[in-house]
């Protein structure tokens, strides 16, 4: 088996090296030592890497990508069908925020038309923090109108 160093890995992937030291850290993927103590990764750590970057660019977070490694075999390459049940488990996830992104992308022309001038009809607005009680951030963006 060819092993790969820290910058052929960064190279292929287009990964910073940073990066790739982050993602090792979470323990999204792994490395073998050198005599010398160099970084050297399986051939199967492209795969890996190139499921990390389409996972955070629709918004999938590193803890979720580290629950689907988890079921996945660590000295070979995946098969189609381990890749498919892996990537199954994203599905409502990514289902939810298509819906919401819907909803923001038909409500986004009447907030910016507002201007924020006109308190009644902006859906940010919250008078008293009334909507605290109900969690954590934009409250009326993340609820169906």
């Amino acid at each position: 088996m060819q092993e790969l160093s820290v910058g052929e890995a960064a190279s292929r992937s287009g990964v910073a090296v940073s990066a790739l030291h982050f993602y090792e850290k979470k323990g999204l993927i792994r490395s073998l030592r050198t005599a010398g103590n160099q970084r050297r990764y399986a051939r199967d750590v492209l795969r890996r890497l190139a499921v990390i970057r389409v996972a955070q660019r629709v918004g999938i977070p590193l803890e979720a990508v580290k629950r689907a490694f988890a079921t996945l075999p660590d000295e070979r390459t995946p098969t189609r069908a381990e890749w498919a049940r892996m990537s199954a488990a994203w599905r409502e996830e990514l289902d939810l925020r298509i819906e919401q992104l819907n909803l923001l992308r038909h409500q986004l022309t009447e907030c910016i038309g507002c201007g924020c001038l006109s308190l009644q009809r902006c859906r940010l607005a919250n008078p008293g923090d009334v909507l605290a009680t109900e969690g954590d951030g934009p409250r009326r963006w993340l609820s169906h109108p």
